[in-house]
């Protein structure tokens, strides 16, 4: 005979209604607290930018300090953004493929992790093709009202001596290389504009933080990763991640801002391989 004090499937019934014990465990389990959820994203945000632009951050820090106490002056030092990976060509585009794919999962993880309520994290950062030709407007009008100052910035900054040389480029002209360099300067949109921006800024936002502190937090992020190439660069940046975070912050859309750097890279990389070398020479390129 059936023991009384168990239900059906062997569920304990003294003194309990006749809810299924799996209902009884969840509804018993305590309620996580606002500053455990706190911490937890707290904790999560430290590695989603460990695993990627916050390591970058830290590793040029170091490379300025590297860079001010090595001797010759900023002016006299350069740097390349895309330097080759291997002097064999089929392997160097292998290795750079690779790069690019290990460099977007952080992207692929941000993403995720604002997901983690079933709401799509592409629709609530605004990383859709919704306003297509909008977004297009929009993110050329950004790519000018950022680059063109940002190239005269570099240029008084090569002139007074405290950014490095920077060669966007110094890969072998191969049938892939053009392909590549859009892959590249997609990639680095992708990366930056969906880590520093929507992801940081909505992580930020859920744990409340003032929309100013918001957006100058993601403006030194951006920042300081581009430490490595000098204080223009630095501080331009920084210009640029405040209008692109205050952007984001009144519209929630990260697609405007994923086209803007993409097309401002897109000039720098493939355009310093079309650029006549005078002129690459009078804006300090070459």
């Amino acid at each position: 005979m059936r023991n009384p004090l168990f239900a059906r499937g062997g569920g304990y019934r003294a003194g309990m209604s006749d809810a299924h014990p799996r209902d009884v465990l969840v509804t018993g389990t305590p309620p996580v607290s606002e500053r455990a959820q706190r911490r937890r994203l707290t904790v999560e945000i430290w590695i989603v930018l460990g695993l990627s632009l916050g390591r970058s951050g830290v590793y040029a820090l170091v490379n300025i300090l590297d860079r001010l106490t090595a001797g010759p002056p900023l002016g006299d030092q350069s740097t390349t953004i895309n330097p080759p990976l291997n002097a064999r060509p089929w392997l160097d585009v292998i290795y750079q493929v690779l790069a690019i794919g290990f460099a977007l999962i952080p992207v692929a993880l941000a993403l995720y992790l604002l997901s983690a309520n079933g709401r799509s994290a592409t629709r609530r950062i605004g990383l859709t093709f919704a306003r297509p030709w909008r977004d297009l407007g929009i993110g050329v009008g950004l790519a000018a009202l950022i680059g063109v100052p940002g190239l005269g910035l570099y240029a008084i900054g090569r002139a007074i001596g405290i950014t490095v040389e920077v060669q966007p480029t110094t890969i072998t002209d191969h049938w892939w290389t053009i392909p590549l360099l859009i892959v590249l300067a997609l990639k680095n949109a992708l990366l930056e504009e969906v880590v520093a921006v929507g992801y940081l800024m909505e992580r930020l936002r859920d744990l409340r933080w003032s929309p100013p502190l918001i957006v100058v937090t993601s403006a030194l992020l951006r920042g300081s990763y581009h430490l490595y190439q000098g204080w223009g660069p630095f501080f331009g940046n920084v210009v640029m991640g405040l209008v692109f975070a205050e952007y984001y912050r009144r519209t929630r859309r990260v697609m405007p801002l994923v086209v803007a750097h993409t097309v401002m890279d897109l000039v720098v990389f493939v355009g310093y391989a079309l650029i006549p070398e005078d002129w690459l020479t009078a804006v300090g390129l070459d």
